[in-house]
């Protein structure tokens, strides 16, 4: 069995995949970093997301963006452990918001 891994995209692929109605955009920074400025999407602080699971697990495709890409990319190598997943697309936002600064 593979080891499932994440695809690294930029903000601007981010924002058109999150347009679908079958993917979400998780914010994985703090609520107060999320109200301050964001993209859209849901926040799951990062020491939330294995709580917050469900609230994720209904789409097909899941874009994980923060700051600057390393909370992300934590939380997306998270989501691609999870064995009931396996057939999920997971992205990352690379570089995170700041890249669109």
């Amino acid at each position: 069995m593979s080891k499932k891994t994440y695809s690294d995209i930029d903000l601007p692929q981010a924002l058109a995949l999150s347009q679908r109605p079958d993917t979400v955009l998780v914010d994985v920074r703090e609520s107060w970093e999320f109200e301050e400025f964001n993209e859209g999407g849901i926040n799951i602080p990062l020491a939330e997301i294995r709580e917050k699971r469900p609230l994720v697990a209904p789409y097909q495709a899941i874009v994980v963006i923060c700051t600057n890409g390393v909370r992300s990319k934590v939380a997306a190598m998270d989501y691609c452990r999870v064995p009931e997943w396996a057939d999920k697309q997971i992205y990352h936002v690379r570089g995170g918001i700041i890249e669109s600064e």
